[in-house]
């Protein structure tokens, strides 16, 4: 980590001397955590009369008056958004804290969820950290691995040994997808003793309904009772938070805190009350490309931009908002406005924790890092939809199926409901990325990359309206903590050596707007797509896979990096990556090839393109339950998908060991919610299955005979007719050897159909995946369930 000039041992350059400024060094800071215990200062005898009593003076590790640390970042929201910076979404927070601190246009995160919350949380390259690719789609490469290791300790575990009381909310995103049900392991886990934070309320997987969120506290996975009249998940883990900022004001006032708030807002499913959704009615009327050119200018008039940045084109595979047939334009527009009322929701939700801290009193000494988003806005709504797992199981579908579903549904206000899991069409997330190229997984554009910073910290950062435009990455958040505390990144964490620190301070710049950026160099990559940065030049490679295009090519499993033609952009005069001058400067292109190999093979990044191996070329490898057979009895719900049997997606047979009677009734079991899953279930008299395929396309299969009563064994037989991806299925239902159902399933969803709901037993918990039962959730199934077992069949 670089030194800075920025320290509690030296006054600002930009603010008077003042020894209000200045904090004592931390006490035996040491580079091996943590700490040794602090010996005692008395003596012992044989009695208690010839004892001496006197304890030594608690010591410090961190300066006194230690600021409290807050880091708020929004999800999937892309950099032109905010109307704090030129954009067309309210951000009543934003806003303050901008007036309230600095700002910077040229700050950068990783592409990728996942993989972003990772640099932050460690101060490394995403890929040295495991994360090369998203939890859920890791695999055994080093750099892709989906755990942390302990080698790169996070903020949290060092600032937890000097001290500080920490605690994360909202998504995570950053366990193992495998390792997440109710009993663990819990070593990956935020709150667990590898990650370190003291405190955890919030979900696991990389997105969640808003509506109906699997929620963990700590180590326990909370009763799926949410989805009540008036709850939304964002609001729920504020009050957590509030909550527990003031426990800890009120129970150890002398313990600064380190707070890591991190909202599932704006990923998709974009969900929100409809009041902050009619909001914006009427305001994108005009379509994203008009709304794409009123940015652009708002931008260079705040000054935000260069006044000489180029607006770049819309890419040729992105349809024109004139090229929209006028029946689509009610929905997309609607899209748009639930996405826009939930990120205003999701800052104003944001604004609560300033709140909390003027109350206390203590927001004078708090530092606050707002990152606006952990990538570009998202294209995996692709053509709009209302179930936006269609994208990640690279189902391609028809407009008119969704907006048949949508109406069948109740109409336009259903988008943002519990009935849908709607994401807008690409065109939004590209404008929401003006004036750059490109959207979240583009590791070569900054409309992939870059995103708004906001830093705020009264008692030592003179408020400051110019743009820092030095060039900075997620990594380098954890070295200015280190820096203002005067912590040295430590050595050894718990007896492991630990990696080096690839980010650099930022707080030379603070009160220093043109200060020579210290960040001299940085890599990105997410599948293929990649990019290397140095002192002012970018070389980049877009990569085989089109985040907004429908489908997998086929094309791209022969794609090899060796082929790909590297774009260079001179971005000293050149704000938004617009003019390619690869031809004109041959040798800087070969340059910063080499450089990017260097890094790459330095940070794991090999082999290039690795985060696509289980997207595309092995999806049978993605994390998963690696058993063959399962065995479950009725007290089993809640059960993460991830962990859970694949009974969509292989050819399995269920076999459940029930009693029946004439009043039967509720789900058997259940794998998914009503934006995507199956289930089967008993009502009046009938054993009904259904097959929903983010539902665009139900298939519902029920029995036409009177069910048995007494003791009965059920059989569910689901194979694969062909290996083409999203295959068809059949299936035959049997009672006692009795086949009573038999049907086909259209199309399948071959990796998942939910990334945070679960597999139950006896009940369908969380969102109901049939609307036949819908109003009657969780559904439970009134008699008993002896036992229910899935196996694989060849």
């Amino acid at each position: 980590m670089k030194s800075s000039t920025f320290c509690f041992k030296c006054s600002l350059m930009a603010l008077a001397v003042s020894t209000a400024m200045t904090m004592s060094v931390p006490v035996h800071a040491q580079d091996s955590l943590p700490f040794p215990p602090t010996p005692s200062g008395s003596k012992a005898g044989p009695t208690i009369a010839t004892s001496t009593y006197s304890p030594l003076p608690k010591q410090s590790h961190i300066p006194a008056n230690a600021p409290n640390i807050v880091v708020v970042m929004l999800d999937d929201v892309g950099p032109a958004l905010p109307h704090t910076f030129g954009g067309v979404i309210q951000t009543p927070t934003l806003d303050r804290l901008a007036k309230e601190g600095v700002s910077y246009n040229r700050f950068h995160n990783a592409a990728m969820c996942s993989p972003t919350r990772a640099a932050l949380l460690t101060g490394r390259n995403h890929h040295r950290v495991g994360y090369g690719q998203i939890a859920e789609l890791a695999n055994d490469w080093d750099g892709y691995t989906g755990r942390i290791p302990r080698t790169s300790a996070t903020v949290a575990k060092v600032l937890g040994y000097y001290g500080y009381a920490t605690a994360a909310f909202g998504k995570w995103h950053n366990t193992p997808a495998n390792e997440t049900t109710a009993v663990g392991p819990y070593t990956d886990w935020p709150a667990g003793e590898g990650v370190g934070f003291d405190y955890f309320y919030g979900f696991l997987a990389g997105e969640s309904s808003q509506w109906e969120p699997a929620v963990v506290e700590n180590t326990v996975r909370l009763d799926p009772s949410r989805g009540k009249e008036g709850y939304h998940f964002t609001e729920d883990m504020t009050d957590k938070a509030v909550s527990w900022i003031k426990q800890v004001r009120a129970l150890t006032p002398d313990r600064p805190f380190f707070v890591y708030w991190a909202p599932g807002a704006s990923h998709g499913p974009h969900h929100i009350f409809k009041e902050w959704a009619d909001k914006y009615k009427g305001r994108f009327d005009g379509g994203w490309d008009a709304m794409r050119e009123a940015i652009y200018a708002r931008q260079k008039q705040l000054g935000w931009i260069p006044q000489d940045t180029e607006l770049t084109p819309r890419p040729d595979s992105l349809a024109a908002w004139k090229d929209i047939p006028d029946d689509e334009k009610p929905f997309q527009r609607r899209l748009m406005e639930v996405f826009a009322g939930y990120t205003e929701h999701a800052d104003t939700q944001a604004g609560r924790l300033l709140e909390t801290l003027d109350e206390l009193g203590i927001r004078d000494n708090t530092l606050i890092f707002y990152v606006w988003g952990d990538n570009g806005s998202s294209a995996e709504g692709q053509n709009g939809t209302i179930s936006e797992l269609l994208a990640q199981n690279g189902i391609a579908t028809e407009i008119k199926d969704h907006i048949r579903t949508m109406n069948e549904l109740g109409g336009m206000d259903v988008l943002g409901s519990p009935k849908a899991d709607n994401m807008y069409h690409a065109g939004w997330a590209w404008a929401g990325s003006t004036p750059h190229r490109s959207t979240k997984l583009v590791a070569a554009h900054f409309g992939g990359t870059r995103t708004p910073l906001v830093v705020s910290w009264p008692k030592q950062i003179k408020p400051d309206q110019q743009p820092r435009s030095q060039f900075h990455h997620v990594n380098d958040i954890v070295p200015t903590i280190y820096d203002v505390l005067d912590i040295q990144p430590p050595k050894l964490v718990d007896g492991i050596s630990q990696d080096p620190i690839d980010g650099v301070s930022m707080a030379y710049s603070f009160n220093a707007p043109d200060a020579k950026g210290q960040k001299n160099g940085q890599y990105f990559e997410v599948m293929g797509s990649r990019s290397y940065y140095k002192d002012d030049w970018i070389a980049s490679v877009f990569g085989p896979r089109v985040p907004w295009v429908p489908g997998i090519d086929p094309a791209i499993l022969k794609w090899s990096p060796d082929q790909d033609a590297w774009e260079l952009h001179d971005l000293s005069k050149d704000f938004s990556q617009a003019n390619n001058v690869a031809k004109d400067h041959p040798q800087k292109v070969e340059e910063l090839k080499k450089a990017f190999s260097a890094d790459a093979e330095a940070n794991k990044v090999y082999p290039v393109g690795g985060g696509l191996w289980s997207v595309v070329f092995h999806p049978e490898d993605a994390p998963h339950n690696p058993a063959t057979e399962f065995h479950y009895t009725q007290e089993v719900f809640g059960v993460p998908e991830f962990t859970a049997p694949k009974v969509g997606a292989r050819s399995n047979l269920v076999t459940i060991e029930t009693e029946l009677s004439a009043d039967s009734q509720g789900v058997l079991y259940a794998l998914g919610a009503f934006s995507g899953g199956l289930a089967l279930w008993v009502d009046k008299g009938k054993l009904s299955y259904e097959y929903n395929l983010f539902e665009v396309e139900r298939t519902l299969l029920e029995s036409s005979s009177p069910l048995p009563t007494g003791k009965v064994k059920i059989e569910v037989e689901t194979r694969k007719i062909d290996d083409k991806h999203s295959g068809p299925l059949s299936v035959a239902i049997r009672i006692d050897g009795k086949e009573v159902i038999k049907g086909q399933v259209p199309r399948s969803a071959p990796l998942t159909f939910t990334a945070n709901d679960a597999f139950d037993v006896g009940q369908d918990s969380y969102s109901p995946v049939s609307l036949a039962y819908f109003d009657r959730k969780p559904f439970k199934f009134n008699g008993e369930i002896s036992s229910l077992k899935v196996a694989y069949l060849k």
